[in-house]
């Protein structure tokens, strides 16, 4: 009776190392078990969440238009803005040491409603929403000063990367614009007073920032209004000589930002602003597009 038991359980093991070695011999080892299906991350909803951190250039650039030109190709968007008066990137980044609650975190939903948002911080807003492009700028004074880009861009890098919860996320640099050649604004001096110097210094700051962090998107709005200041709307793409105009200068760079975002021309789109001419609407919308094949240099729009 021992003998059986022992014998059975003999065959029991022998059938055991059989069946592993087929299983082996079907291409089914270790290296050829197909992995599981990866986890789902960042958003599966179809909505394009994009967050600047920036001052009153990013006001300009996002908080009008861009908004109104996704929705004609029924794409929804959540546009957010931490807006900080006249911030730069150095201020950007002792806000972060500190935690400041000084942002006015400015929101526009899916169905287009606005909410504005006092006294938040960029921690409190980078979790509020899986961003898929997170967007830095300088602020005006020193956008084309290389070395504060240098110096402090990286922090809030770091800083964002941390904390951002989409891990699919997309780091963006907006390249803002030069100032209107009678600006009377306190930093135009540093450009000698001259617009083409200041665009020239922002539009190579621009091309090098990839060098510093890993930037996977520029926005070419400051080669936008370059562009159209070429044009017959000449230097008049600024209300106060820094700010951007309404409605030609705000609608050129939600043009621009469009197409950068996604990789789509406004060139012949229907949406335009109330009471926008034709001529207007194509150079906006040439200008933005020209900027996005040709991101650091002037193109001549004086044929428009």
């Amino acid at each position: 009776m021992r003998k059986k038991i022992i014998s059975n359980r003999i065959n029991l093991i022998f059938l055991s190392v059989l069946l592993m070695l087929g299983a082996c011999s079907k291409n089914e080892g270790p290296t050829q078990v197909p992995n599981p299906e990866p986890p789902i991350t960042g958003p599966t909803d179809g909505i394009v969440r994009i967050l600047a951190i920036g001052n009153s250039f990013s006001e300009d650039a996002v908080e009008s238009h861009l908004y109104e030109l996704a929705k004609e190709k029924k794409q929804k968007v959540i546009i957010g803005n931490l807006y900080l008066s006249g911030s730069s990137l150095e201020q950007h980044k002792l806000n972060i040491e500190n935690n400041e609650g000084t942002y006015q975190y400015r929101k526009i939903d899916t169905t287009g409603i606005r909410i504005n948002n006092k006294n938040k911080s960029i921690a409190f807003a980078l979790v509020d929403e899986p961003w898929d492009y997170i967007s830095f700028q300088e602020g005006s004074a020193n956008s084309g000063k290389l070395e504060t880009v240098q110096k402090y861009l990286p922090a809030v890098y770091n800083f964002v990367k941390t904390n951002a919860t989409n891990p699919h996320v997309k780091y963006v640099y907006h390249q803002t614009w030069a100032y209107a050649k009678n600006s009377t604004h306190s930093a135009f001096p540093n450009y000698n007073r001259d617009q083409l110097t200041m665009y020239n210094a922002i539009a190579n700051v621009s091309q090098q920032v990839k060098n510093i962090v890993p930037i996977d998107i520029i926005i070419p709005t400051g080669t936008a209004i370059q562009n159209g200041r070429t044009s017959s709307i000449g230097d008049n793409f600024t209300r106060d000589g820094y700010h951007l105009s309404k409605p030609m200068g705000r609608y050129t760079a939600a043009c621009t930002w469009f197409e950068a975002i996604f990789n789509h021309s406004t060139v012949g789109m229907i949406y335009k602003p109330n009471d926008f001419s034709a001529s207007e609407t194509a150079i906006a919308q040439n200008a933005a597009h020209m900027a996005n094949l040709k991101p650091y240099a002037i193109t001549n729009m004086s044929n428009f």
